[in-house]
């Protein structure tokens, strides 16, 4: 079971790794679901909105894309884009921090794993309302370790 992360074409100094990984076990575990393997590539719109075309047939920005590459049932593998650009102007859009809005998409794509989706509206603040209790928790497990 891992959680890996890496750039495409754009460079992320993601802090907190180590505690990230974790935090996200934790999340998939309380959840119930189990970690196979999941990529979390962060990339730029350009690279992003070509995935976006190409396999969901869609030609707009977005600020995530994930592609669930195991069958229900077996323990969670997938591939997470994350269009760093799109989540630097999100943050700005929203009036929140750019690492607060990096972690709610981070969360975001983990929770799309564990079968919450975000098409209708009850979806939508359903899915809003998980990211920020993992946002709150994350948060405060970060200060409570002193990291």
């Amino acid at each position: 079971m891992a959680i890996n992360f890496f750039n495409i074409d754009l460079w992320l100094n993601l802090s907190r790794r180590k505690n990230l990984k974790s935090f996200l076990n934790a999340l998939f575990k309380a959840e119930g679901y189990k970690i196979g393997n999941i990529s979390y590539i962060f990339c730029s719109d350009k690279y992003l909105i070509k995935l976006n075309k190409k396999f969901l047939n869609h030609n707009t920005l977005t600020d995530i894309i994930t592609f669930a590459l195991s069958e229900p049932g077996n323990e969670v593998e997938a591939e997470i884009y994350i269009s760093i650009e799109r989540v630097k102007y999100n943050a700005k859009q929203f009036g929140v921090s750019y690492n607060n809005e990096l972690h709610r998409v981070v969360f975001h794509g983990a929770l799309h794993l564990c079968g919450y989706d975000d098409k209708t509206n009850d979806q939508k603040i359903l899915m809003r309302s998980l990211e920020d209790k993992y946002l709150t928790k994350y948060f405060f497990y970060n200060v409570s370790r002193g990291t």
